[in-house]
C-alpha cells in the first residue's frame, strides 16, 4: 500500500473520530414540570462531564418547544415530550429530516388507571381485579352519603374526568352503589389518597403516574380484565359526546426524548445516550416524592439521583463515560 493511501486512510479515520466526539454547544429544553426539568438537569450534567459538550438549559414547554425544534432547529433536545398531543407535527418533522425520536423518556409510558392501596390487596388479593373491588364495595365509604360507595374521579374540567366517567359507566359501577366523588382539585385528590393511606383505610379511584403520590404510597392498578382497546379509547373513551362507552384499560401514553436531526448527526455518541436513557414510572415517582418531601429543586434532585441510583445511570453510558462522570461527581 502506497504511503499516500495510508495517509488518506489515517486522515479519514482521525476525521471520523473527531466528528464522533465533537459534541460542541447543545441546548436542552428545561420544561416547566418537575420530571422533565429533572431529566434536563441530569442530561446537562452527563453531556458536559461525560461527552465534553457545552450543554445549556433553555426554558421550554411541550408545544412551543416542539414547534421551535421543527422550525428553528433549537433547542437540540427535548428530554420529555408527551408526544400524543403534537404527534402529527413531530412525525412530519421526522419525515422532513428535522427531528428524531431518540428514545423513551418514561420506559413504561405515562400510566393511568383505577387504583386501590396495596395493603387492601394484601388483605383481599382479589382486589387486583374490578370484580374483587365490586365484591368488597361496602368497604369504600362515601364521604357524604352512607347509602353509596365512593369512587374518586378526576377533578372537573380535566381531560381525565371524561375518561374516568366513561369507564365508571362502562363498568356499570353505579349498579353496585358506587358514586363518583369529585375531589375538586388535583391537590385534594392526592390528599384523599394520602389521608386514606396514613390511616390504612380503603380507597378506590382514578390516578396517574409518574407522580409524587405513587412514589410515596404503594398503590395497585385494578385490572378490568378487558385488555387495551386502542380504537375504543381514542374514538369513545376520550370523547365527551360518546354515549355507549365500552370497557378498556388505559393505554400507556408515549413519552419520548426528541432531538434535532442536526444534533444526532453532529454528536452520534451523545445521541446514543439519549436513545438509551429512560426512567421507569416507579423510579421517577420516587424521585418526585423526594423532591416534594425535601422541597428540592431540579438541580438538587439531580445530585440526589446520581448518588442514590448509580446502577441506573451507569447503564446508560459506556465505561469510559462512567469514569468521567464519577470523577466529576
Amino acid at each position: 500500500m502506497r504511503p499516500s493511501t495510508i495517509a488518506t486512510i489515517f486522515a479519514t479515520v482521525m476525521s471520523f473520530q473527531a466528528n464522533a466526539s465533537d459534541c460542541g454547544a447543545v441546548t436542552i429544553a428545561d420544561m416547566n414540570w418537575n420530571s422533565a426539568s429533572l431529566m434536563a438537569n441530569i442530561d446537562q450534567f452527563i453531556l458536559n462531564n461525560g461527552f465534553d459538550c457545552e450543554a445549556e438549559l433553555l426554558p421550554g414547554d411541550s408545544l412551543p418547544t416542539g414547534t421551535s425544534m421543527i422550525e428553528k432547529g433549537r433547542p437540540d433536545v427535548a428530554p420529555e415530550l408527551w408526544t400524543n398531543s403534537i404527534k402529527e407535527a413531530l412525525d412530519q418533522g421526522v419525515k422532513d429530516k428535522r427531528l428524531r425520536y431518540a428514545g423513551k423518556s418514561l420506559s413504561d409510558g405515562g400510566e393511568e388507571g383505577f387504583w386501590v392501596p396495596a395493603y387492601m390487596v394484601e388483605q383481599y388479593p382479589e382486589m387486583r381485579t374490578i370484580q374483587g373491588v365490586i365484591k368488597h364495595a361496602n368497604l369504600f365509604e362515601h364521604p357524604e352519603n352512607d347509602e353509596k360507595f365512593a369512587f374518586y374521579s378526576c377533578p372537573a374540567g380535566w381531560t381525565c374526568q371524561i375518561t374516568a366517567e366513561h369507564l365508571f359507566n362502562a363498568l356499570k359501577l353505579e349498579d353496585y352503589q358506587f358514586e363518583i366523588v369529585d375531589p375538586g382539585s388535583g391537590a385534594a385528590l392526592s390528599g384523599a389518597i394520602a389521608k386514606a393511606y396514613e390511616r390504612k383505610k380503603p380507597w378506590f379511584g382514578y390516578y396517574w403516574s409518574p407522580t409524587p403520590v405513587l412514589g410515596k404510597y404503594e398503590m395497585v392498578k385494578v385490572d378490568f380484565g378487558s385488555g387495551i382497546d386502542l380504537d375504543e379509547y381514542i374514538n369513545c373513551t376520550t370523547q365527551a359526546e360518546c354515549e355507549a362507552p365500552k370497557v378498556t384499560m388505559y393505554p400507556p401514553s408515549p413519552v419520548h426524548t426528541i432531538t434535532t436531526e442536526s444534533f444526532a448527526v453532529r454528536a452520534p455518541e451523545a445521541y446514543e445516550y439519549f436513545a438509551t436513557r429512560g426512567f421507569t414510572n416507579k423510579v421517577m415517582s420516587q424521585l418526585l416524592a423526594w423532591m416534594e418531601d425535601n422541597q428540592a429543586d431540579s438541580e438538587e434532585a439531580m445530585q440526589y439521583f446520581f448518588m442514590t441510583y448509580p446502577d441506573i445511570w451507569k447503564s446508560w453510558v459506556p465505561e469510559e463515560v462512567v469514569k468521567k462522570i464519577t470523577k466529576a461527581l
